[in-house]
């Protein structure tokens, strides 16, 4: 059972610059900006002033109030993005008749730390009987494909992972795998963050990973000169991955097939990536041996595209080693620039925005692009989308610790 082929049938999200697959891609592709002021907590005491808050979200549009108590804002955000994609996937399910052939993978880089951080307040203000008696439920990343789990009644493999900003991307990938291996024939993979509270956020403003700078249409700026941090983001995004022949006996519509995988650690360094981008080159390099993709069929790149100074630069050289003199000619965007980073869910909203590229024919840009780095030389797609036909992508994360994901996508060819 090696080695089935594995499609994407459904879309799902919930990001700072739409909701739902027409939400996104509308977004996307029209090169809209979701970074504001932040207005979720005070952050009068930070020198980060920007974010990517979603402002038009009520957990009671999707659930009944007493479910969505006893969720965080990431897993609301998780089972909100699933119920979009079951949808699209056009899936049956019966919760009380469980699928022992689906299951559910989920990344998530700090679970429910808004959570954990209210009832704490709470818990110093007015003692342990203010405490919400279900905090212990809701803190934990499993809490989230827990919950979508549940709901579906998908009693087959589950796995949540908290890998940093590679959280999503690994999500997807593993649950590839388990398709791929004959563990599963759905999968629901899900990324989810809700990091926009006020003590997890001043963490990252103290470490000066986050972009200084006040204005919104200059703050997150991949690959940009002036570029100097990134922009945390709140979101999730959900893709539903089923075994072809699965698929096709229920006569579903399919986005995309996904070809390749890998994942990988520097082993260098919990925040600096390695100097020389080997092990992320590497990491490029693997997933496209697995998918058996040469790299000069590869027709665009959604690169992980932090807007660090030091990030930026090392994807870009890791880019040049894993694609050779293609490097210059493959169009790469970063589409944070747009939809800010939302750490663990960062990787599932580009993968499903990449899933979407095939059936519009249109890449999505690099906006806030104003000045070339002389160490940021390739094509990164700036300011404006592009029309054109391609039958690879690559989407890449990276994150703290070293932490590498990359994922290949094709075209689907009957």
């Amino acid at each position: 059972m090696q080695n089935r082929r594995v499609v994407v049938t459904g879309i799902g999200a919930i990001t700072p610059i739409g909701h739902g697959k027409e939400g996104l891609w509308e977004g996307a592709a029209s090169g809209r900006s979701g970074i504001k002021p932040i207005t979720r907590f005070d952050h009068s005491g930070l020198n980060v002033k920007v974010a990517g808050e979603i402002g038009d979200f009520d957990p009671l549009d999707h659930f009944d109030s007493k479910f969505a108590r006893r969720m965080d804002r990431f897993a609301q955000f998780a089972l909100a993005a699933a119920d979009m994609a079951v949808r699209d996937a056009g899936l049956s399910y019966d919760a009380k008749r469980p699928d022992r052939r689906a299951g559910v993978t989920l990344g998530t880089a700090l679970g429910g730390v808004a959570g954990a951080e209210a009832q704490h307040e709470k818990f110093i203000r007015q003692g342990i009987r203010a405490v919400d008696p279900s905090l212990a439920l809701i803190v934990f990343g499993g809490s989230g494909s827990s919950n979508i789990a549940i709901r579906y009644g998908f009693s087959g493999p589950s796995n949540a992972n908290s890998n940093s900003c590679s959280s999503g991307t690994i999500a997807v990938g593993e649950a590839f795998r388990y398709i791929q291996d004959g563990y599963a024939d759905v999968m629901i993979a899900a990324g989810a963050e809700a990091p926009l509270v006020g003590l997890t956020f001043s963490a990252f403003a103290i470490i000066r990973a986050m972009s200084t700078n006040p204005n919104p249409d200059e703050a997150c700026r991949p690959f940009d000169k002036n570029r100097d941090g990134f922009v945390m983001a709140e979101g999730a995004a959900v893709l539903v991955l089923e075994e072809l022949g699965h698929a096709q006996r229920r006569d579903a519509k399919i986005h995309c097939e996904v070809i390749g995988y890998s994942c990988s650690n520097d082993a260098f360094h919990m925040v600096a990536p390695r100097p020389d981008g080997d092990c992320a080159a590497r990491t490029i390099s693997e997933a496209l041996v697995r998918a058996g993709v040469d790299p000069k069929d590869v027709g665009y790149i959604n690169a992980h595209a932090s807007s660090t100074p030091l990030n930026d630069k090392i994807e870009t050289l890791a880019i040049k080693t894993a694609f050779g003199e293609h490097a210059y000619r493959v169009p790469i965007s970063g589409t944070k620039s747009m939809h800010g980073h939302a750490l663990g869910a960062a990787g599932t909203v580009e993968a499903a925005i990449c899933a979407m590229i095939f059936e519009h024919e249109f890449l999505p840009p690099t906006i806030h692009y104003r000045f070339p780095d002389p160490e940021c030389d390739l094509n990164y797609v700036p300011n404006r989308g592009v029309s054109a036909r391609v039958d690879y992508i690559v989407s890449n994360s990276f994150g703290f610790g070293g932490i590498n994901s990359v994922l290949v996508l094709g075209r689907y060819d009957q």
